[in-house]
């Protein structure tokens, strides 16, 4: 008698919303992370040595007090700021992240909110426990999607950015990133909630992930493939700005 077929082991993780979509997410591990915060943190140290030779520079001009409180100053808000302005970005991302293909989302699979983005870097301090990163390293790789204390708290993930060229090739036709129009027929409060749901989450997601979830709604918008996901975000983007 034959047993069913073990499903197989990756790093995917499907997170079905309240209107019934499922989302595919993938969480990045510690190694591709430690990467991206290298790279964040080599430009870290190269802004703070430009901000050391720059106090250096002013200081026969405002008096080494003023030059070094400064320089103080502009490196704490850079700390603290670095991470928070950039994943806070349209990218959801900083540099480092970028050029790992990688983004945070919310543990439900859309956009943070800046309070989640905020609360996460705060915790930053907890995952360098007790040296080198270690609090940070143990949670990521004994959680199952790999988050960081910071993550838990703020229920976020690092995931691996589908929108990247080179995981998905770019649609043909790309959809219209600026148009905006109503919806055809009336719909239902919970449908309206879908389709702007639908459009928050689209920059998560494969271009044909995104097709395709779209297709399922082309007796609203008229037709398949890309010309029905463009008029479907159109449908979003007016729903959401009305």
């Amino acid at each position: 008698m034959g047993t069913a077929a073990s499903p197989p082991l990756d790093t995917i993780h499907r997170i079905e919303l309240a209107e019934g979509v499922d989302v595919e997410l993938r969480p990045a591990g510690p190694m591709a992370r430690a990467v991206a915060f290298s790279i964040d943190l080599a430009i870290f140290i190269a802004a703070a040595i430009l901000l050391q030779l720059l106090s250096f520079a002013f200081i026969g001009i405002v008096g080494a007090g003023i030059a070094t409180g400064s320089m103080n100053i502009f490196l704490f808000l850079l700390y603290w700021g670095y991470h928070v302005a950039y994943e806070a970005g349209v990218h959801g991302a900083t540099p480092g992240k970028r050029r790992m293909g990688l983004r945070v989302v919310s543990d439900h699979g859309g956009p943070p909110t800046l309070a989640a983005i905020i609360l996460r870097n705060t915790v930053r301090p907890a995952d360098f426990l007790p040296w080198g990163y270690l609090a940070g390293l143990l949670s990521c790789l004994f959680t199952q999607r790999f988050q960081r204390l910071g993550d838990l708290v703020a229920h976020t993930l690092v995931v691996y950015d589908r929108r990247s060229p080179a995981a998905d090739p770019p649609a043909d036709p790309a959809p219209n990133p600026s148009s905006s129009e109503p919806p055809p027929v009336t719909l239902s409060r919970e449908e309206r909630h879908a389709i702007v749901r639908f459009l928050e989450r689209s920059p998560t997601w494969s271009d044909a992930r995104r097709t395709e979830l779209a297709n399922h709604a082309a007796t609203l918008t008229g037709s398949n493939g890309p010309a029905g996901t463009s008029r479907l975000l159109a449908f979003g983007r007016w729903l959401r700005d009305s």
